[in-house]
């Protein structure tokens, strides 16, 4: 029996069942040794040497996998396919003694039968390079994130930290935030005709090309220039116009189509999209993972997925679906290409076969994932296009039109013609029979003030988007850097835009004085290219961190000697300050967001930062009849305060029955389920339990 290792248990079921029972899949639970939860753990003196642990609960996995190791015919590492899983594995052959320069790695690209039983015939040795470029990045990542966080704690306020690319991917929210806030709007305006020939009516948009109307006073000239003037076809353009398919998902296209259409966050479809690739329980299938591996930068797309496609096409929809030769789509210069595009692992298992049998989010993330595959090998949709230009009063207009003659691959995954919202181009889906030399009557004029916008701040999707043009990071850590400045409070949500706070401000204004090449968007860009350089074998990890650690060190320097500091600006409210009688302000701390006193230190009251909501009136206080709500503490944790605090104190952590117990006469209090209440003497332990009737469930 040989034992084969995995990252996750959740595939452990999968895996085991393709193998059969010549093999024990045991997972590792990820990394099995890594860097100190506290200190550095690299040893900058001596070659940045990485000091690696095994610490926690992981040192039963490691026990427990050494002792099956023993009693193995041999081991195989079957850890994720990426750098990370390659660590993993070299990490694990290194405890259990393992030389893993003979084959002992295995890879699949998906939890198939077919994917798993061919890795097993084809191991390889760990490939060392991957795993370097894995070390390279943990220790500069640690050694800015270590280095840089008590600076940041220091001179702005406790329970910061910084991150080689967390800080630069701030950057670009807070840049962008700054860029709304200087923003001067500019007047200009629109003019649209509806003309009127022999046979139809359509619309016309008043073309200046670059050179907007900036005033009423322009706009009064152009009428006045128009007024009783008919309106004549200069130029008749018509065509046949194809579009393709979007090319199949990478991680950042299915984080940002994930987030506009669904409307979920980025953690979220992180999430989901681990469970499609890992396998779900359905009802009729077992657990089954339904997706290729879900970290990927490459469009890539294997022949065998290419000729599952073509098959299930042709005998869904026919052959005029099917494109002429298969569709081949680029990756960008800087993709790593390590895997194939996201695709689902089987087209029989249609998302419709599944939706009520797996959650809503992982039935809508598939669907999603499935008809984009599907969708890019098919056909183009093909459509009648044209393009008018008219002249009147020696001012131009112009109307386009374009009319599908062939879905194509629209059939599946609708790319819908959007002009934008903020376009004054007029697109029709109706052509207007014109032909040059045609005139029209005017019907209408309408005339319009607009002001230019500023530009929209990011969204988690339009984040990811960012940081994978300008090179920022990796597909396996956008969502985890867009999560963490949420968490910081770097950044916060207002609806689905990403908006920097004021602390966030203060953090990367303080973080480009001091650290320019971490917060240069080029600069981090190019780190990452040398990681990846380091992966094909072409540097030595050590030299790429000695050569950023060098000036790093002595700005770190130049930081630490600066005593100045870096004030947050206080947000002044109008709630008074009860043992003062200042107006509070609101500050932030570890937990987020409060009120605090502005006279600190001489006045140290705080109170948490209650929502503009109205509060949830829960009961009656015992002490003086007014109602009881709902509130939060600073850790966000549930109790329960009388509406007439300050006049009353009341406060407790359960809420109050507003009744007296029948055996002691103490304060009852209550929790309230679907179904039921139970009252509860604090005192005495007696207790009633109440049914909720129907009619007051529904009404609740």
């Amino acid at each position: 029996m040989k034992l084969v290792l995995i990252e996750s248990p959740n595939k452990q079921a999968s895996v085991q069942k393709y193998l059969g029972k010549d093999y024990k899949v045991m997972p590792t639970f990820g990394h099995l040794s890594d860097l100190p939860l506290r200190g550095l753990g690299v040893d900058v003196n001596n070659n940045f040497e990485p000091q690696y642990v095994v610490e926690g609960d992981k040192r039963k996995v490691v026990s427990n996998l050494i002792a099956e190791a023993k009693k193995a015919d041999g081991v195989l590492f079957a850890t994720d396919p990426d750098r990370e899983g390659e660590a993993i594995a070299w990490h694990a052959a290194n405890l259990l003694k393992v030389d893993y320069s003979k084959p002992v790695r295995i890879e699949f690209n998906q939890i198939s039968q077919d994917a798993v039983q061919k890795a097993t015939e084809h191991p390889r040795p760990i490939n060392v390079d991957l795993v370097n470029a894995q070390q390279a990045r943990r220790v500069l990542d640690r050694l800015v994130g270590y280095k840089v966080s008590p600076l940041l704690c220091r001179k702005i306020q406790s329970n910061l930290s910084g991150g080689r690319v967390q800080s630069v991917t701030l950057r670009l929210v807070v840049d962008r935030e700054r860029e709304i806030e200087n923003f001067k709007p500019e007047e200009y305006w629109t003019l649209v005709a509806t003309l009127a020939g022999s046979k139809e009516t359509f619309k016309a948009s008043l073309d200046t090309g670059k050179n907007k109307v900036k005033s009423k006073e322009e706009m009064d000239k152009i009428l006045a220039d128009i007024e009783g003037q008919k309106f004549v076809a200069t130029e008749v353009k018509r065509a046949v116009v194809s579009t393709r398919p979007s090319a199949p998902f990478t991680t950042s296209t299915m984080q940002q189509e994930a987030g506009n259409k669904l409307g979920l966050t980025s953690k979220m479809i992180s999430s989901t999209a681990q469970q499609l690739y890992e396998g779900l329980e359905i009802a009729g299938h077992g657990h089954i993972a339904l997706v290729t591996y879900i970290r990927t930068d490459s469009v890539r797309v294997a022949p065998e997925a290419q000729a599952m496609a073509k098959d299930f096409i042709k005998q869904k929809f026919g052959d005029q679906y099917l494109p002429k030769s298969a569709h081949l789509y680029k990756n960008k210069k800087d993709a790593q290409d390590a895997h194939e595009a996201i695709r689902p692992i089987s087209l029989s298992v249609t998302p419709e076969s599944i939706k009520d049998k797996v959650p809503k989010n992982a039935y809508r993330l598939y669907k999603l994932i499935y008809d984009r595959f599907l969708a890019s090998q098919m056909a183009d949709a093909t459509y009648n296009s044209l393009n008018v230009e008219l002249e009147a009063g020696g001012h131009k207009f112009k109307t386009t039109g374009r009319a599908m003659t062939f879905d194509g691959y629209t059939a599946v995954y609708n790319n819908t013609f959007d002009a934008g919202d903020d376009s004054d181009e007029i697109v029709s889906s109706k052509l207007p029979n014109i032909n040059e030399g045609d005139s029209f009557e005017k019907k209408d004029l309408k005339s319009e003030q607009k002001f230019t916008k500023p530009p929209a701040r990011y969204t988690e999707a339009s984040l990811v988007k960012a940081m994978e043009d300008k090179g920022i990071g990796r597909p396996a850590t956008y969502t985890q850097t867009v999560t963490l400045l949420q968490t910081r409070h770097y950044v916060e949500k207002e609806g689905k835009a990403l908006k920097a706070t004021e602390l966030g401000k203060v953090v990367v204004d303080l973080l480009i004085k001091y650290f320019s090449d971490i917060m240069d968007i080029g600069f981090t860009a190019e780190m990452e290219n040398k990681l990846d350089d380091i992966e094909l074998g072409g540097k030595d990890w050590q030299s790429v961190i000695a050569s950023f650690y060098h000036d790093f060190d002595q700005e770190l320097k130049v930081a630490f000697s600066d005593g100045q500091k870096s004030k947050l600006p206080d947000e002044e409210t109008d709630e008074i300050c009860e043992k003062c009688g200042s107006k509070m302000v609101i500050r932030t701390g570890k937990y987020g967001k409060f009120l605090a006193c502005p006279n600190f230190p001489k006045c140290r009251n705080t109170r948490p930062l209650e929502s503009k909501k109205e509060p949830v009136i829960v009961g009656v206080c015992p002490k003086c009849g007014k109602p009881v709500k709902e509130l939060k503490t600073k850790t966000g944790k549930t109790f329960y305060g009388c509406t007439g605090y300050p006049d009353c104190d009341f406060k407790s952590w359960d809420i109050p029955a507003g009744e007296k117990c029948p055996a002691c006469g103490e304060d009852m209090t209550k929790k309230v389920y679907k179904t039921k209440v139970i009252v509860t003497c604090p005192k005495c332990k007696f207790s009633r339990t109440d049914k909720i009737k129907k009619e007051e469930n529904a009404n609740s």
